[in-house]
């Protein structure tokens, strides 16, 4: 179990998570498919070349789940109880078909919980880079997470 028990995070703690992901045409068209979002700049190159970008733009929501996604190995596989929320989301740049992202996160708020005494709330500060080391999504994620046994 990679993940970390609350009594095992600090403020402050600070990872690069090891996995990366190059972005492809298929991971953008099937999630915004499945996802029923008709945005042109994701489904039309023609529209997306007509655009101030150029080319086409990778579904946002993919973004913040794939930064979501590649940290939850380091944070909170196997300790997580729920997430609670996820807070002040920015896209600063865009992301393109053929982007390598990575993710990033750090410990923001440690609170025990009230209601679970099993369980404390940890918040992370995500954050997603591309290739280039340009921020491309960051949010705060509030989770519960077990304390250790």
């Amino acid at each position: 179990m990679p993940g970390k028990f609350f009594d095992e995070w600090t403020i402050g703690d600070t990872l690069t998570h090891d996995i990366r992901r190059t972005v492809t045409e298929t991971d953008n068209l099937m999630f915004t498919v499945m996802t029923h979002n008709p945005q042109p700049l994701h489904l039309d190159i023609e529209a997306a070349k007509a655009s101030e970008f150029g080319q086409i733009l990778v579904n946002g929501t993919f973004t913040f789940s794939l930064m979501v996604g590649l940290s939850v190995g380091d944070t909170t596989l196997g300790t997580l109880v729920a997430n609670l929320g996820y807070d002040k989301l920015v896209m600063p740049k865009p992301v393109f078909i053929g982007d390598t992202l990575r993710a990033e996160s750090e410990v923001i708020g440690l609170k025990e919980s009230k209601s679970r005494p099993n369980a404390g709330i940890v918040t992370f500060l995500h954050r997603c880079l591309n290739q280039r080391d340009e921020l491309v999504c960051q949010c705060e994620r509030s989770t519960l997470v077990h304390r250790k046994p």
